[in-house]
Formats: structure tokens, sequence, C-alpha cells
């Protein structure tokens, strides 16, 4: 028997952006149904947060992915497992009340996992599902976890020493030795793929920012018989980023781009040379006609001395990198890693408000 995991669905993202929205459904439309169609795939695990608000839902939102996901599901008769995310939760201490049970509750298909540590069994293999980890049922679930003699445990863990987002490292949360007595441990909650000992995170199936880019993206399938883990890509991506030096660059060059792809994405120009404003005017011009969601361009030669913010800005860095750099050329006695490590957990939460 083959199972599809996800993880980390997070609809509504960026303030309910219908970008992002449509991007999401063509994940579910062209890739996910038609694989689980293709294999016999009737059954799901979902490993939280299915919607990204926590407080309310956008009307928009909730309309659409009920008909490329939830009516999905109940119209291939697929049953979906799924335990809470700390994103589908209102409190922060308690799981009391959360979207999925108040917006799902009519699908007979999707089985929701609120509070405690449950069991399910599946060909051969024997889940322990947990749900996110609060000040309420942290003890009972953790003595629950610790007596279990299931295979597999799936949650949405918050664990240290791995990466939260490309680069940076959690340094808060449960240790993974914690739950060292199953064969393996598969997570939601970071969006960014990582493995240690028995432990990984599954990562998120597509794009939702920038520190997404160049990352691998997709969802798992579990072999129940043999365990085998296997992971399906996700190739459509959001983010580019493009380089423009005009040195060697003629007209027919920018008539003849291709930018079909970066319709609706977000589009980051380097500019390694600008020697004809015209030449660079109609490349511009070119991708704006494309209908690209965001165009950036970031200067490959400005002249910031004294901060380093060229040789930053060489390789179009994301946030987080720019930042580092910026420590990383500011002479001081304090140690830059903690400064590093509290720049990041200040990124961290400035990316999810």
């Amino acid at each position: 028997m083959k199972i599809a995991i996800l993880c980390d669905s997070h609809f509504g993202i960026r303030s309910d952006s219908k970008i992002f929205l449509e991007h999401q459904a063509k994940f579910f439309g062209n890739l996910f149904f038609p694989y689980l169609k293709e294999y016999g795939i009737d059954t799901v695990l979902h490993l939280g947060d299915i919607f990204d608000r926590r407080k309310y839902i956008n009307f928009y939102t909730l309309k659409k992915s009920r008909e490329f996901f939830f009516d999905e599901l109940k119209r291939r008769n697929i049953e979906m497992h799924t335990i809470l995310g700390n994103h589908d939760t209102f409190f922060t201490t308690t799981n009391e009340v959360n979207s999925n049970v108040l917006l799902l509750k009519e699908y007979d298909n999707i089985h929701i996992y609120e509070d405690t540590v449950v069991h399910l069994d599946f060909g051969s293999t024997k889940f322990a599902m947990c749900p996110w980890l609060t000040k309420e049922n942290t003890e009972t679930n953790m003595k629950i976890l610790k007596e279990s003699k299931a295979h597999i445990l799936c949650g949405h863990l918050d664990l240290k020493g791995f990466e939260l987002m490309k680069g940076i490292v959690s340094d808060h949360g449960f240790d993974h030795k914690e739950f060292s007595n199953f064969e393996a441990v598969y997570s939601g909650h970071y969006h960014h793929q990582s493995e240690y000992g028995n432990v990984k995170y599954l990562g998120a199936q597509y794009e939702m920012n920038w520190s997404d880019y160049g990352c691998k993206k997709g969802f798992h399938v579990i072999d129940t018989e043999t365990r085998e883990l296997t992971f399906v890509e996700n190739d459509d991506r959001i983010y580019h980023k493009l380089d423009y030096d005009d040195v060697d660059l003629a007209i027919d060059d920018i008539a003849a781009l291709d930018t079909s792809i970066l319709k609706n994405c977000y589009v980051k120009v380097i500019v390694k040379n600008r020697t004809n404003p015209y030449l660079y005017d109609l490349f511009l011009n070119r991708l704006n006609e494309c209908g690209a969601a965001d165009i950036k361009t970031v200067e490959d030669g400005l002249n910031l001395s004294g901060i380093g913010v060229a040789e930053m800005l060489e390789e179009a860095k994301d946030t987080k990198d720019i930042l580092h750099s910026y420590i990383d050329s500011v002479e001081t006695n304090i140690n830059k890693v903690k400064i590093k490590t509290v720049v990041d957990q200040l990124y961290l939460e400035a990316m999810n408000i």
C-alpha cells in the first residue's frame, strides 16, 4: 500500500494572495492528483498547517482551496488523516479552537486529530500521529510517544538543530533524541527539507518566499510494506533570478527571450553590466509584458563603500544572506554568531507575521 504525505500547505499564504493560491492550485491539479490517480493512491497523511492564518479565514481562499483540494479529495474517494499544526490553532497554549474542525467537519473523508496522539495501521506499518504539542497537551502526548510501538511517528514538531529555512538553524524546541524509539520520524513545520538521525523534515510542497529559491519542493509517498519513502519533486517555480549583461547583447536576443514561464512569477534581475540604456529598457519592457507578478532589479556594481554591500549583492542574495554578510563586515568584539542567531529569529518572526 502506498500513502501520500503532505505538510505545510498554508492556503492563504502571503496575505491571501490570489497569485499564490493559483500557484498552489497548479501543484494539486497538475502534479499531486494526477500522481495519485496513476499509482492508485487513496490515502493521504497531512502533517499540519493546512491553512496559513491562525485567527481567521479569507472567504475567497476557503472557496478556492475547497475547489482544488478538499472537494477533489472527496470526489476521488481519497481519505485524508491530518494532525494540527501551529498555524491551524487559534491559541498558542491549546489546540481547542482550530480551523480544521471548524472548516472541514462536513467532509467525512477527512479525519482530524486535534489534541492527542492517535495510532493508525496501514498495511504492515503502524503510524503514530502527533498533533501540535502545546503547554496543555505535551506531558500526556510525550508519555504516549515514549510507550508507543509505532514504526513511524508523523508530527508537526519543533526540534532544535534543524533548518527552519535554508541557512537558519533552530536553537530551540525538543531534542530529536526524545523520539529515538521510532524507526523514522516525519515532520512538518519547517519548510526546508533536512534530515538527521531518524528524523526527516519533509518540507513544503511549493515555494512561498525568496528563502525557498533553489530548494527542492514537492511531496512524499511511503510504501507501507517496505517503508521506502519516495520524493516527488514539484519543479514549478514561482521565484526566478535572471542575469542582465548587455556587453554582448543585441536587440534580437531580447526579442527571442522566452518569458512565458515568468507569468505570475516573482523575478529578480541581477544587473551585471548596463552600458546601453536603450537595451536595458527594452529588456525590462519585455519582462513587464510577460505578466510577471513582481520584478526587482539588483545592481551588481553599486558603489556603496564601507559596508561591503556590493559584495553582498553579487549573487542577488536573499535578505537573510545580506544581513549575515553585513554582520561579517562590521568590526566588533561582540560574538557575531550570537548576533546572527538573534537576527535570524527576528527575520523568521517577521516572515511568519
